[in-house]
């Protein structure tokens, strides 16, 4: 089986940390053999969830596509960016859209079965650390496996401007981790 990933950041700031990132843990998944899907949520923009936005508009369309492709995909890599110590408004809000019921089917059927992987960057010590803990909790909740293997890259903005950090190889070793945990567990 050809693990697919679904990938993005919870940012859409042009010169993103994490989108950066990514981009290196999208490398690691690709070289492990998986399809990869790197999308930009400037692509789906949505309005922030309200449930009488929901009942008197319906679902954002950009919602549904979100959802057909995450259902359509095997695991979610995900560059995280702390703010406050937490998730993005962004990163939120797009998992929230996603996991509303869609007709009949329930909203976890976006996220049942999925594995995950997530990376985070930031100029500070800690990497975006302490946000990773928040979109673990949430992605468990939504009944998605987060693989214990994750990257918060500290420093981020030097340690992207050194193509021979070791730091950048852990970011590509977390997607390759993602990669073959979906073919052992997929």
């Amino acid at each position: 089986m050809t693990p697919k990933i679904i990938a993005f950041a919870g940012s859409t700031r042009n010169g993103s940390l994490n989108r950066q990132a990514l981009d290196h843990a999208v490398r690691g998944a690709r070289d492990a053999g998986a399809e990869v899907t790197l999308i930009d949520l400037r692509d789906y923009s949505m309005p922030l969830f309200n449930a009488d936005l929901e009942i008197s508009h319906g679902q954002p369309e950009a919602s549904v596509r979100l959802k057909a492709l995450f259902k359509s995909h095997h695991g979610l890599l995900i560059a995280c960016p702390e703010y406050n110590s937490s998730i993005t408004p962004l990163l939120k809000n797009t998992l929230d859209w996603v996991s509303r019921p869609h007709g009949e089917e329930s909203g976890l059927v976006p996220y049942q079965g999925k594995l995950a992987a997530l990376v985070s960057a930031s100029e500070g010590h800690l990497g975006g650390l302490r946000g990773l803990r928040h979109v673990r909790e949430i992605l468990s909740a939504l009944r998605v496996l987060v693989i214990p293997q994750q990257m918060a890259l500290a420093h981020a903005d030097k340690e992207m401007a050194n193509p021979a950090s070791p730091a950048l190889a852990h970011l590509v070793d977390t997607g390759k981790a993602l990669a073959e945990a979906i073919k052992r567990w997929g």
